[in-house]
């Protein structure tokens, strides 16, 4: 879910500039100085937080080859871009037999690197799609593919996970869009049907009078329009799970003949002669308070009381606020993958504001919010202008932006800062380090590298043109002037800085 790359060199200058131009385009480093130290860095507390590694192939020790060789094992997915002196093509065959993801040859430009990595990282997140939407239609999505790190969310693992572990009733209650569908794979997923049917049925949204025939089935000539043999839901769920998700919705004789279905373990077909045995596993879902529908008579109490054995509560979105940043940084990768943009994050203001905003559609609502952000966007960040309806209805003005893309600071989410937000709603803004400014726009320009020392004078000027750049849009004579310098200076500059291309076009 982060966006953290590891930097494997035993040059420590190769690890600083590399360190600069990433953490600069928006991603958070950590630092390696051999294959060992590499892998006890995958292995320790920060390891999950690696999104990416950056391996020179030629080290003391074990050799980059023979790390990647290491390292696939354990880390299929986990993207490798391999680099080193020596760009032939018998090094560049035996890093990719050996699993990299990309070559580079050292030295390469900034925008070559950033190159590469936004294309391994949209690689990885399509096939993390690809895998997920495999999982869902194969009935193989899990409780480990839930982002539940909130309290609220972890009591609905452990429940939905005991109760995965018999065949009993479960009844799922929940506001809609709270992902009640999503737990009831997890559940049949973790139960001993894992690879049973898994058939989800929307009660509310059958017409009134098909409900019988879909759900139960029906025979050839049962009544006009049967022109053939339908076998219904719970035949087809037959062996594994039947989700009925707005099970309040369903009408009263109706009621009764799912109630006896429950009971006998058979289910009567329409227009046939005797019934039809089935093995299901039943999972309930509802947005409505079936107690109460009960008491009013709308609901029968004994099919609430088949239903409700082992009831599992999901709680909606604004009491499980923990797992927003998550959920956020989830959709981005998602959409951005998809939609082609070059968006990695979220800059911390509008994080913010979403932080503060009470989510009445829940996942669903928050899912297509960032969709509709990330196609907005025109920068590496999503800001508060990418979400002018949320904005809106927060009372938060929308000023206008400064587009930082190539030059963006490491989002709290996306780096792994502590994400403790104030019940006020005021959000969480991390201060900026020691040595740093931070801009009004939030980007950051460092006095000091990763290790506590002072970066080089020369690193921190091409962080001040690079902003300069992007703020005046590529004016190249408006950030000569305002920058102090010549333009013939700015742009031996920039050719200094692998940027010889936005030179020659402004010649």
């Amino acid at each position: 879910m982060t966006h953290t790359i590891l930097i494997v060199d035993d040059d420590p200058t190769q690890r600083r500039l590399m360190q600069a131009v990433i953490e600069r385009n928006g991603f958070a480093t950590l630092q390696a100085a051999s294959a060992d130290e590499m892998f006890r860095v995958l292995g320790g507390p920060q390891g999950p937080d690696v999104g990416m590694v950056m391996l020179d192939l030629v080290m003391p020790g074990e050799d980059g080859i023979s790390a990647l060789k290491r390292l696939r094992p354990g880390n299929p997915e986990l993207p490798v871009i391999v680099l080193t002196a020596q760009g032939g093509i018998e090094t560049v065959v035996s890093a990719m037999r050996a699993g990299a993801d990309d070559f580079l040859v050292k030295p390469a430009s900034p925008e070559r690197i950033l190159v590469s990595i936004r294309n391994c990282l949209k690689v990885k997140a399509l096939t993390g799609e690809v895998q997920r939407l495999k999982k869902r239609s194969g009935g193989h999505l899990g409780f480990s593919d839930l982002i539940a790190k909130s309290a609220a969310m972890r009591t609905v693992v452990r429940l939905g996970e005991r109760g995965a572990q018999s065949n009993i009733p479960i009844l799922i209650e929940g506001e809609s869009g709270v992902g009640k569908e999503v737990l009831a794979r997890a559940i049949q997923q973790a139960s001993d049907r894992a690879n049973k049917p898994f058939v989800a049925v929307n009660c509310g949204a059958i017409p009134e009078n098909l409900i019988e025939s879909i759900l139960f089935g029906h025979e050839k000539g049962a009544f006009t329009g049967a022109g053939e043999k339908h076998i219904g839901k719970f035949q087809e769920a037959d062996g594994g799970t039947l989700f009925l998700d707005e099970i309040g919705e369903l009408r009263l004789d109706m009621q009764v003949k799912l109630l006896r279905a429950i009971q006998e373990g058979e289910v009567d077909p329409v227009g046939a002669k005797r019934p039809v045995k089935i093995n299901i596993r039943l999972i309930s879902a509802t947005n409505r308070n079936l107690t109460q529908l009960a008491q009013d008579g709308r609901f029968r109490e004994d099919l609430y009381y088949r239903l409700n054995v082992f009831p599992v509560q999901v709680p909606p979105l604004r009491d499980r606020m923990d797992d927003v940043p998550d959920l956020i940084q989830f959709f981005i990768e998602r959409f951005a993958a998809e939609e082609n943009k070059k968006v990695i994050g979220i800059e911390p203001a509008a994080l913010n504001m979403l932080m503060g905003y009470a989510w009445p559609g829940n996942i669903r609502q928050l899912e297509n919010t960032v969709f509709r952000a990330v196609v907005l966007s025109d920068g590496a960040q999503l800001a508060i202008a990418d979400f002018p309806q949320i904005a809106s209805l927060m009372g938060v003005e929308i000023k206008a932006q400064v587009r930082v893309a190539e030059i963006a600071a490491p989002v709290s989410m996306a780096v792994g800062h502590d994400t403790s937000y104030a019940p006020s709603g005021g959000g969480y803004e991390p201060p900026a380090p020691a040595g740093t400014v931070r801009l009004p726009n939030g980007t950051e320009i460092k006095a000091m590298d990763g290790a506590g020392h002072l970066r080089r004078l020369e690193e921190i000027e091409n962080d001040l043109i690079r902003f300069a750049i992007d703020l005046y849009d590529g004016h190249m004579t408006e950030v000569a002037r305002r920058l102090g310098i010549g333009r013939s200076t700015l742009y031996r500059k920039l050719r200094e800085m692998g940027l010889g291309d936005k030179a020659d076009a402004a010649e």
